[in-house]
Order: C-alpha cells, then sequence, then structure tokens
C-alpha cells in the first residue's frame, strides 16, 4: 500500500456542519408539529476557563438551530448538596428538556455523583449510568457527547472498521470507555491504555499497533510522531493551553506526516462535540414528546 506523504486532515467543522444542517430542519419539524422547541440549560460552577469556549460554542449552535438555551452560573463553593437541589429542581422543570453540567467541576463535588443526579431522560451529555448501562447492549439512543464526535470522525474516513487494532489512550467515562464500546461494537480489536500502562513503559509499543488511534487525556504532545503507526487515523480529543494556544495530545506535526488521516487541535473534535450536543437535545425533547 502507497501511504500519502501528508495525512488528510479530518475537518471537524465541516463534519459538524453536516450534522447542523439536518438538526435544524428537525428542528423546524418539530416546532410546527408540536409548538415547541427543545430548550438546553448549561450548568457552569465556578470560574472554569476549561469550558468557556464550549460554552459559548453552544450558545452560538442553539441559536443557529432554533433550540432554546441558557446558562447558570453557579459559585464555586456551592456544596454537594446544594447543587443535587437545583438539579433535582431543573429536573422537575417542564420548560427544560435537556440539562449538562459542564467538567470540570471543583475538586470538593463528586461529579459522578452529579451526573447520576441529572434525569436521564434529560442527560443530553449521555454520562447517566442508565444510558452508559444501555450502551454495553447497543440500545442506548443517547452516547456521550465526545464518544460520538470521535466515531463520526472516524466513520468521515471511509475506513472499514472491521478486525482494525484500535487503542484509546484514556479510560474515562466520558471517552475512553464509551469508545471503546462503540468500536467493539464495530469489531474492532482494541485495546485501552492508561497511567498505569505508562508507568509500565508500555505505551509505545501499544501505540504503534494502533491502526486506529484515539487519545483524551489532556496531557501535551504525550503521543510522540515516531511513535504513529505508518497509515493510521489519529483522532487528538486533548486540548491544553500551551503558551496561549490549544495544543493536542499528539505531536502533530510529526504525526500528520506519518498517518493517513489526523484531527487537529483546535478544529478537529471540538466543533463536533457542540454538534452531537445538539443532536442529543433534540434526540432527549423527542424521547419526552413520544411518552
Amino acid at each position: 500500500m502507497t501511504l500519502p506523504a501528508t495525512a488528510q486532515i479530518l475537518d471537524g467543522r465541516a463534519v459538524a456542519a453536516k450534522i447542523q444542517e439536518q438538526l435544524k430542519s428537525e428542528v423546524a419539524a418539530l416546532k410546527a408539529r408540536h409548538g415547541r422547541v427543545p430548550f438546553l440549560l448549561t450548568v457552569q460552577v465556578g470560574v472554569q476557563p476549561a469550558s468557556d469556549l464550549f460554552v459559548r460554542s453552544q450558545m452560538k449552535a442553539a441559536a443557529a438551530l432554533g433550540i432554546g438555551y441558557r446558562l447558570e452560573r453557579l459559585k464555586a463553593d456551592v456544596t454537594q448538596k446544594e447543587l443535587i437541589e437545583r438539579i433535582n429542581g431543573w429536573n422537575r422543570d417542564p420548560q427544560i428538556t435537556g440539562l449538562t453540567v459542564q467538567f470540570p467541576l471543583p475538586p470538593a463535588l463528586d461529579a459522578k455523583g452529579i451526573s447520576a443526579g441529572v434525569d436521564p431522560r434529560k442527560d443530553v451529555e449521555g454520562i447517566h449510568p442508565q444510558h452508559i448501562g444501555q450502551a454495553v447492549f447497543g440500545w442506548s439512543r443517547i452516547g456521550t457527547c465526545t464518544s460520538l464526535a470521535v466515531m463520526e470522525l472516524i466513520n468521515a474516513t471511509g475506513c472499514d472498521l472491521y478486525g482494525k487494532e484500535a487503542v484509546i489512550v484514556g479510560h474515562s467515562e466520558l471517552i475512553g470507555k464509551p469508545v471503546s464500546l462503540m468500536l467493539l461494537d464495530r469489531f474492532c480489536t482494541t485495546t485501552i491504555c492508561h497511567v498505569a500502562t505508562s508507568d509500565r513503559g508500555r505505551l509505545i509499543e501499544h501505540v504503534r499497533r494502533a491502526e486506529i488511534l484515539v487519545v483524551a487525556v489532556g496531557r501535551p504532545h504525550l503521543v510522540k510522531g515516531s511513535w504513529i503507526r505508518p497509515g493510521a487515523i489519529v483522532i487528538d480529543v486533548g486540548t491544553s493551553l500551551v503558551d496561549g494556544t490549544l495544543q493536542g495530545d499528539v505531536e502533530f506535526d510529526e504525526a500528520v506526516k506519518v498517518a493517513s488521516f489526523i484531527t487537529p487541535v483546535p478544529g478537529g473534535v471540538g466543533p463536533v462535540v457542540v454538534a452531537t450536543l445538539m443532536r442529543n437535545t433534540v434526540e432527549v425533547f423527542k424521547l419526552q414528546i413520544q411518552k
């Protein structure tokens, strides 16, 4: 097989635009049929620069699609009990059809407990245990936004995934674990790496085997370009602010010389995550009006 001199760049903005184009007509049809549209409430606790860009992107996307939107900012010293009580109130509010709590949360808060407190019928992030459990059986209509975005970008390559060696670096509930389930459903041979893999000095050998590589750690340039298998599909989920610029987890300038497809940072996974969040917002609304 002859490999390209440089990888094809997976343009997340273009992938997101296709998703949003479909959603816009779908929201308009829902409004015409039911006289209302989805309404998303986003909760941000304290000053969280890491989520500010994402929140602004949500606002812009919701406005463009005709989805109702509200941002609720809470003080960083809010207690677990207070936040759960607020979430319970939003769960009961019939106007709010979708609810998301932005991460990261202050260290004093139990993120898993907060996620479990969101009504699964309104959980647009797809991180409630009910959705994760359904994902094991391939039943869930609401996957985690980032894992759905990763799969959209992999699908955009047109690659036949059957039997491919897939390696995921990072084992979080939001990304690593659900992506592994989705790739298993596509009959990939799937390996998950994490901090213990690195501590044992085994990360390089796993990455070098990957035909499909998904990296979601949040450590800039953790994966070196020289580790990439020639012809690999590389999905870089990580974003870190370094000297005022966003950097990914993969050493892009070197990896692009070896991979067949690669996502840039920024402009890769991020825009598609916003689009899948909006799609989940529409999906939970449709599930609610079907009741």
